[in-house]
């Protein structure tokens, strides 16, 4: 069978497959996003075909006149499910009685080509290969221009059914030489996206891609983990990809990921010991020094008076994140211990237990989630203290000026770098959307692409 001009990345030409396993990121691509797609490997193909050269063809006839063609080439331009071709050609003959010579002529021929792709899952790449694929030219006809073309037309005539095959055979071989290379580039793409030295987002296949009537969707490991560590997760993900309640924007795209990605990178920076902080320097530095708190732990500053201070924080446990309506909630549990600086002596003497209840934005920068975190409340405990009982209300004030000024600038900082969204090399989001509900982020968005 044949079908419209060159690599229709759609339903027609994909093969179905079954998810046997959910992944944690989803990516969707919908019939807007296929008819990008569609659009965009026809010009790709296109460029990469023109000119065809056809191979230097020879036919003889019984006419009074005898001659051959010189070498053919083939410029070609899609449009629709048409094909526009020319050739060069050149006659001569030579009699002691006269001597004919001509050249030019043009030809034009309607044409399909067809090519039916499948995609599957391979070692957690994606594996391309070419099931079938077929150029057929309808029509073909050869018009001589030069003034003695009535002489030799039936020998011109006598090569329409070897440059039709020529046509053929040619176009579709730089198809499938065109999915082959496709097909090399997915192999080489990384199966991890380094988000700096410390965690890696691992963008395997976990199952053969699900094709429905309007839509490809691929189930993607989607965990942050160490960038040298590719192990599995043994986090129960079952059932997570539940449709979505409400009617959502027709966009290109659609991805879908649950709250174990974010769980998974705050885990690996965790792990690292990346969460915690040295605060030796704020807004208001007369905080960081026991004369500011003599009226707030005067016990404080009468055992060390005029001290330098600094503030010891560290995360006591992994954050609990969970993906709510409208954003993402966050509760940390930390510990955060006052440290007296005397001379080249660090003096722990306060330790103070503090549970933090904050609220993220999510926001899309480019192919990267951003996110704003906001502080909503927070509650404090006296963990232990080397100069006595702590008027604790007094302290949590003091707090809430470092966590406003300092920590929550210090991290809406960082999640501004942003976490990396599973997309090919040159494609770009835009005009994005973000909905949160039911345990998941999704994003819904139309791409561009440029090459780099």
């Amino acid at each position: 069978m044949s079908f419209t001009i060159f690599f229709r990345v759609s339903s027609l030409f994909l093969i179905p497959t079954i998810a046997q396993e959910e992944g944690f990121i989803s990516a969707v691509i919908s019939s807007k996003g296929l008819d990008f797609t569609k659009d965009l490997l026809i010009e790709k193909a296109v460029s990469s075909i023109i000119p065809l050269q056809l191979p230097q063809i020879e036919k003889s006839v019984k006419i009074p006149l005898l001659g051959q063609t010189g070498d053919s080439g083939i410029a070609l331009v899609a449009s629709g499910a048409t094909a526009n071709l020319s050739m060069d050609w050149q006659y001569s003959y030579t009699t002691w009685l006269f001597e004919v010579s001509d050249n030019g002529a043009a030809l034009y021929s309607g044409m399909e080509v067809g090519v039916t792709l499948a995609l599957k899952d391979q070692q957690g790449t994606l594996k391309l290969s070419v099931l079938d694929c077929g150029c057929y030219v309808k029509d073909i006809s050869i018009k001589l221009d030069g003034g003695a073309s009535w002489l030799y037309q039936g020998l011109v005539d006598a090569f329409g059914g070897q440059i039709v095959s020529a046509v053929e055979e040619n176009i579709s071989k730089k198809v499938r030489e065109g999915i082959m290379k496709l097909d090399s580039l997915l192999q080489s793409l990384p199966k991890q996206i380094k988000l700096d030295d410390i965690a890696a987002l691992n963008v395997t296949l976990v199952d053969n891609p699900v094709l429905s009537n309007s839509s490809i969707e691929f189930q993607i490991n989607g965990l942050f983990t160490a960038p040298i560590d590719d192990s599995v997760s043994c986090l129960d993900h079952k059932g997570l990809l539940d449709p979505l309640p409400f009617n959502v924007p027709a966009k290109m795209v659609e991805i879908s990921l649950h709250e174990y990605v974010f769980i998974s990178v705050s885990l690996v920076f965790f792990n690292a010991n990346y969460m915690r902080w040295i605060i030796n320097k704020i807004p208001d530095q007369s905080l960081l020094n026991t004369a500011g708190w003599r009226f707030i732990v005067p016990q404080l500053y009468k055992q060390y008076p005029n001290e330098d201070m600094d503030l010891n924080v560290t995360i006591s446990s992994p954050p609990i994140i969970k993906v709510v309506n409208n954003g993402i909630d966050i509760t940390v549990y930390s510990d955060v211990t006052i440290d007296v600086v005397d001379a080249d002596e660090v003096i722990p003497v306060v330790c103070i237990s503090m549970q933090i209840h904050a609220s993220c934005s999510p926001e899309i920068l480019r192919n990267k989630l951003a996110g704003i975190v906001k502080l909503n409340d927070f509650t404090t405990s006296l963990k232990w203290s080397k100069i006595g009982t702590l008027h604790m209300p007094l302290v949590q004030a003091v707090l809430s000026t470092v966590l406003k000024t300092v920590v929550v600038p210090y991290v809406n900082l960082w999640l501004w770098k942003g976490l990396p969204l599973p997309l090919p090399h040159g494609f770009t989001l835009q005009n994005s959307e973000t909905f949160s509900t039911n345990s998941r982020l999704t994003i819904y968005s139309d791409v561009t692409f440029t090459e780099r």
